[in-house]
């Protein structure tokens, strides 16, 4: 080699290292030009950063490292192209490998690599990811060989590798290289401070506490019509309708703002002073006189509760007027200490009284006018209503996926006096939005399912806050009935509900939280590569909050996050489209979000025609209950498409043609609920009676201690010794042709035998069973 070409590779050599420095120090976060927006005036739902991380005593909690995903590199050549081979030899493969074997079992390497970040699992993953580089380069850089070489001459020790190894992890592992920063942006430890707008005024607190049918929210209300301006914000749809039509209803002018519908009073959309809206859609930047947050209990709930704590310590209101439990006193003031508002409390009793009965109900014969049966399964609200239809009986049907229209007729028609419907079925969904003339709530289980904190699903006994707020529809002051009943189907049930109301509801000890868009997209500024979900499990395992919040459960967020990665969208996007409020137990729901999703990101718009043959529009009527709940998806689809039209509007241009068959939709829906009966008489013809079945498992008699309903079809036949009743399930059995009288007789006089002879009990189960799996094989063949 000439000396001339030894002069120019030694140059080239010493501008690379003086260009690219080994970094060896402690970790340390390196902030980018970029990173500067952490110290600027933040908007609303920003992190405030002003702390460092490390306040009081408290230190910050180790990351979850299983979420850090290594970043693919690239196997090319080196920048410096084949100069630590020209100054050196070419690298022998195989001791190569021993080197790179033998540094990873230095003890020393190891703990110096967790002191800067590198736990065992990060090791392992960098070491096998640095292998792999150091083997199929086709050529390294110029140090790192001249190094590894010295090595494998015995002119250098194999702890020299060091530098470039850590270099190599940042590389892969890039949140080693500005855990700071991550840190800084995932710390909630300081949510008063999102909020600039309302911590410049002094707002007053006010909370209406009491149990259901108290009159708390009226007396907020009243507060909310009276002044100039306002904003009401309820858990539900149907409650900030209710308010809305209210409010238009006493002259006081009023929008609608939910997820899926705007309403505006002024013919030229103009904004009105005061507006009724669901809890996330509240505004936390425009100025109010009165601010009415219905509810507040729910700021613990697992997946909701970040938007009452939201609305707590944004809403810019002169007054803010909180309903809720009594429970929740103690909590909220503790919560207002953060902001200097002092919480002045307002206590109301309930208005009717209610009491717990004596005695279970324990046959559907004993149903009355007023009675409402609370159901925790769709299938149990089919199974109760068919077995009350069958009697000659007209019930009306709520549970929590029928649309708001079909809420709304159903508890219509169980309140219209003159309509012979006198019985309700439902789920826990009346609890809240629905005013509802029941006379006895009767609970038909006391186990419900639930998410637990971790986000999973367990069956586990109501808690006393739900039992009350079911419980306190029984009754209600502007009902025709002025006291209340609540008792229980079953007789074994009846003391378990007793116990649950004797208890006082659980104090309010935490708030939700949530991260922000903003916050998501400072994390993806310093991980780009990583994915959505990765990036929100990330900001989770990072984050630090006081002992009175919690991080809510994500779940459903990663769940639609997973569902559209390989979707190419922008962070912002993906962000909104991943808060879209879908059920993900419905699979057409979930397959037109991801159509919706695919289109979206193509440029296309969502037409009116492009929804109206995705849906198959015009749907028919149901014929069973799977059409039913197939219909019920149809409508959340069109609800999906209306919620992403306010976002996206351009991209989801005819939203007033969507709305015009979805009213269409809920009308068919309507229709079918009506004929639930006959829907599940289609869809399963075999008569059953699940409850008669439980109820002779217990060990209960089943005698009917009086029938206060009259039947429309004719009184029911009396027993005799040679007829069987037609209520009971042998009478019906032999009505629909499935048992003849003979064999029914037959039946009975086999089991009077086995009555008085049990020693052919075993023999006559044995043949039973023998007989029952040969006719299973058969259909099997």
């Amino acid at each position: 080699m000439s000396v001339s070409r030894c002069v120019s590779l030694f140059s080239r050599l010493q501008r690379h290292i003086s260009a690219q420095p080994v970094r060896c120090t402690a970790l340390s976060c390196h902030v980018s030009p970029g990173s500067v927006f952490l110290h600027q005036p933040h908007q609303a739902g920003a992190v405030v950063c002003s702390r460092k991380v490390s306040s009081n005593s408290s230190s910050p909690k180790p990351p979850d490292t299983s979420l850090f995903v290594p970043v693919s590199l690239k196997t090319d050549t080196a920048v410096d192209g084949s100069v630590g081979a020209e100054l050196t030899q070419p690298l022998d493969k195989s001791e190569l490998l021993k080197i790179m074997n033998r540094f990873y079992k230095r003890k020393e390497m190891q703990k110096l690599a967790a002191d800067h970040g590198l736990d065992a699992r990060l090791f392992h993953q960098a070491f096998i990811s640095f292998r792999k580089y150091v083997l199929e380069m086709t050529s390294l850089a110029a140090e790192l060989h001249i190094v590894l070489s010295d090595i494998c001459y015995g002119a250098g020790h194999v702890d020299d590798i060091y530098p470039y190894f850590m270099r190599h992890a940042k590389q892969i592992f890039p949140m080693l290289d500005c855990m700071d920063d991550l840190r800084k942006i995932s710390d909630l430890r300081l949510p008063a401070n999102w909020y600039p707008e309302a911590r410049a005024i002094q707002r007053k607190v006010v909370f209406h506490a009491g149990p259901t049918n108290s009159g708390k929210t009226y007396h907020a209300i009243q507060r909310f019509l009276s002044a100039k301006s306002g904003v009401y914000c309820g858990p539900l749809k149907l409650l900030a309708h209710e308010i809305f039509e209210k409010s238009n209803t006493a002259g006081v002018a009023c929008d609608l703002v939910t997820g899926e519908e705007r309403s505006f009073m002024d013919p030229e959309g103009r904004a009105a002073g005061h507006v009724a809206c669901t809890i996330e859609m509240c505004s936390v930047t425009t100025p109010y006189e009165v601010a009415v947050i219905d509810e507040i209990q729910m700021i613990r709930d697992p997946s909701r509760g970040w938007a009452w704590t939201r609305a707590l310590l944004g809403l810019c209101a002169e007054e803010i007027h909180v309903c809720g439990e009594s429970a929740a006193i103690d909590f909220i003031r503790e919560l207002m200490y953060s902001t200097g508002e002092e919480v002045e409390v307002h206590n109301y009793q309930r208005l009717t009284p209610f009491s717990v009965l004596d005695q279970a109900v324990e046959s559907l014969d004993n149903l009355r006018p007023g009675d409402c049966v609370v159901c925790f399964s769709k299938n149990d609200i089919y199974s109760i209503s068919r077995q009350i239809e069958a009697r000659g009986l007209e019930c009306a049907v709520i549970y929590g996926s029928l649309p708001p229209g079909t809420k709304l007729s159903q508890a219509k028609k169980f309140n219209d006096p003159e309509d012979p419907c006198k019985i309700l079925v439902a789920t826990d969904a009346i609890g809240m939005g629905l005013n509802l003339s029941i006379k006895r709530i009767i609970f038909n289980s006391l186990i419900k399912p639930n998410i637990n904190d971790k986000g999973e699903k367990q069956m586990e006994t109501i808690s006393t806050s739900q039992a009350l707020q079911i419980a306190g529809r029984a009754g209600r002051f502007s009902s025709k009935f002025k006291e209340g009943e609540v008792t229980t189907m079953y007789r074994d049930d009846l003391p378990i509900l007793k116990e649950i109301l004797s208890h006082s509801v659980d104090p309010i000890e935490t708030a939700g939280l949530h991260p922000t868009a903003e916050q998501i997209e400072m994390f993806a500024y310093h991980l780009p590569d990583a994915t959505l979900s990765n990036l929100v499990d990330i900001f989770v395992s990072l984050s630090q909050v006081d002992g009175v919040y919690f991080v809510c459960n994500i779940d459903d967020f990663k769940f639609l996050a997973d569902m559209i990665q390989h979707i190419p969208l922008n962070l912002r996007s993906r962000y909104v489209f991943c808060t879209a409020p879908i059920n993900k137990k419905q699979p057409f729901v979930c397959t037109s979000f991801l159509k919706f999703a695919r289109q979206f990101s193509r440029d296309e718009p969502l037409t009116f025609d492009w929804v109206c043959r995705h849906v198959n529009w015009p749907v028919a009527p149901p014929k069973n209950i799977k059409d039913l709940v197939h219909l019920e998806a149809v409508h959340d689809v069109l609800d999906l498409y209306l919620w992403l039209s306010y976002r996206f509007m351009d991209m989801f241009p005819d939203t007033a043609l969507v709305r015009e068959i979805q009213k269409e939709l809920d009308d068919i829906i309507q229709e079918g609920v009506r004929n639930i009966t006959r829907l599940i008489r289609a869809t399963d013809p075999a008569i059953t009676d699940p409850l008669q079945t439980q109820a002779s498992r217990r060990g209960r008699s089943g005698t009917a201690s009086g029938n206060y309903l009259t039947s429309s079809k004719g009184q029911r036949g009396q027993r005799d010794s040679g007829e069987v009743s037609d209520g009971s399930l042998a009478g019906r059995l032999v009505k629909d042709g499935l048992l003849t009288p003979d064999l029914l007789r037959q039946l009975q006089r086999e089991w009077s035998e086995q009555k008085l002879n049990p020693t052919n009990q075993r023999a006559l189960d044995t043949e039973a069973h023998h007989n029952y799996n040969k006719g299973r094989r058969k259909k099997k063949k």
